[in-house]
């Protein structure tokens, strides 16, 4: 049903981009009713405006808190027109008829974020508005709502090309936009108010995309995100789901690591890592690692890619190059393949958000991140001999890697180097036997080098298959009813072993 605008409710905090509204809405005669500052605004531009008390015969009470709550504004948004009883009670209380709602709602969130007092915070908690788009959105068969000026655009396309007409079709969409912007707004008070406690869920994001396709293409993709937040793109393609997936592990990884350091990830888990003096050089020795599975992958760095880093970097292809900054030579050179996609990582903070989430059965799993990272304090000498200075940095290394791989994990390297990994196997044995047999195939000499497990050992078996690899230093959280067996294997092999407290499971 075909519905014409004559009387619009506008009652708004914030009044950018509302003249323009304005404007189309006089020209098409539009009566207006507002409150306080709006109506100020609105007079202002030369318009007749009616002031909300005058309707309502109640003046704005207790400092501004009630000012719309009233039988004949609500009763004026939500009487049904079809509805002869309806139209006999307006009629009897003389309730306008009120067919636009143009609303938003104090700046909660933004209050909080500020830092706001406790009452700063209260005092924006918004009843009037949110009353107003519910009841406007619920009559939505009879009453336009435009709950936020990200709406505006619209409703400014509707009423040029409508001349203040709207279809059901279109107030259902305003509707739905409503609902988005109430439950959104409910979920944020609610959050606070509940803080740490977690004793319930509430999720929501205004902003969505629809991707290509999910993890393969017969499946539907989303992101509920601000991708740009994080990020720039510089230059690429469309980023896809799969990316989205190794670009957050990328991140999770490269956080952990305060010196120049470079890592190339493939399904999530990396295939190369090295810390280096310079981003060519930690490339070359990340690419050494496994140049086949790099084919395709995610390249993350924590410093400027420079010129000779590009250089390097361009013959290989990847998806996705992730660095703080980029020289413009570096650009030039990297720009010449035209899918590949080059990200500006703009906000650590933004990316690293404390809770995780994770959808399971009908319900969702809630963890906060883990931003645990060993020092070389925080390792426990449980072997007679104790790793040497090197080794040590090797050892913390590797157990920044084996933290970002899924397990059951085990975690190879040398001179700051990843040699070879073996991740998601259903043992830890299993895991081993992999990273050995990795290594071997690129002709690494693990003489030397060190192991990193992301859980305890269940047994002594995965020490003894460590040493005859030539393996001299291992890296564990500890906790094994059978930690003394591996314990004393190393002390007969002349392996040092340390415990660090700190499992880092990654399923």
């Amino acid at each position: 049903m075909s519905q014409k605008i004559q009387t619009a409710l506008i009652s708004v905090y914030h009044k950018d981009g509302l003249e323009e509204i304005l404007q189309e809405l006089n020209n098409l005669r539009v009566k207006f009713i507002s409150t306080g500052g709006t109506r100020e605004f609105i007079e202002s531009l030369g318009y007749e405006c009616e002031g909300v008390e005058e309707v309502s015969g109640y003046p704005s009470i207790l400092g501004g808190r009630v000012k719309t709550l009233h039988p004949k504004i609500f009763g004026g948004i939500l009487y049904r027109r079809e509805n002869e009883a309806d139209r006999k009670q307006v009629k009897a209380y003389d309730i306008p008829s009120i067919d636009l709602v143009i609303v938003d709602l104090y700046p909660f969130e933004e209050t909080v974020v500020a830092g706001g007092s406790e009452e700063e915070i209260i005092e924006k908690i918004d009843i009037g508005g949110i009353s107003l788009i519910r009841g406007a959105a619920k009559n939505h068969k009879n009453v336009l709502i435009v709950a936020s000026k990200k709406q505006y655009q619209r409703l400014l396309e509707l009423l040029r090309d409508k001349k203040g007409e709207s279809d059901e079709e279109d107030r259902r969409w305003f509707a739905k936009e409503a609902f988005k912007v109430s439950s959104g707004y409910d979920a944020a008070i609610f959050r606070y108010f509940d803080g740490d406690n977690s004793s319930a869920l509430r999720i929501s994001c205004d902003e969505s995309k629809q991707l290509r396709y999910g993890e393969n293409p017969h499946q539907k993709g989303f992101f509920y995100g601000h991708f740009d937040q994080i990020f720039e793109q510089l230059h690429g393609k469309e980023i896809s789901y799969n990316n989205l997936l190794d670009i957050d592990a990328a991140i999770s990884l490269i956080a952990d690591f305060d010196e120049t350091a470079l890592a190339i990830l493939k399904h999530n888990n990396a295939c190369g890592m090295a810390c280096r003096p310079t981003v060519k050089e930690a490339w070359e020795a990340a690419l050494a690692a496994d140049p086949v599975s790099a084919f395709g992958g995610i390249v993350v760095t924590n410093r400027t890619v420079d010129r000779a880093a590009a250089e390097a970097i361009h013959p290989i292809f990847f998806e996705v190059l992730i660095a703080p900054a980029y020289e413009k030579e570096a650009l030039d050179i990297l720009f010449q393949k035209k899918n590949r996609i080059i990200l500006v990582l703009k906000s650590l903070e933004q990316a690293l958000q404390p809770m995780q989430y994770r959808s399971v059965l009908n319900g969702m799993l809630v963890q906060d991140r883990n931003m645990s990272i060993q020092s070389a304090g925080d390792l426990q000498v449980v072997t007679h001999k104790a790793p040497t200075s090197a080794e040590t940095e090797d050892l913390l290394f590797a157990n920044k890697l084996v933290k970002h791989t899924k397990s059951n994990a085990i975690v190879l390297a040398k001179n700051k180097q990843l040699i070879a990994s073996g991740m998601g196997q259903t043992s830890r044995v299993d895991a081993l036997n992999q990273a050995i047999q990795k290594a071997g195939h690129f002709q690494f000499d693990l003489h030397g080098a060190v192991m990193a497990s992301d859980a305890f050992f269940p047994f002594a078996d995965s020490v003894e298959i460590a040493h005859k690899a030539g393996i001299t230093a291992v890296i564990q959280p500890g906790g094994s009813i059978r930690d003394a067996e591996s314990v004393e294997t190393c002390n007969r092999n002349g392996v040092a072993m340390v415990t660090t407290g700190i499992r880092h499971f990654k399923h």
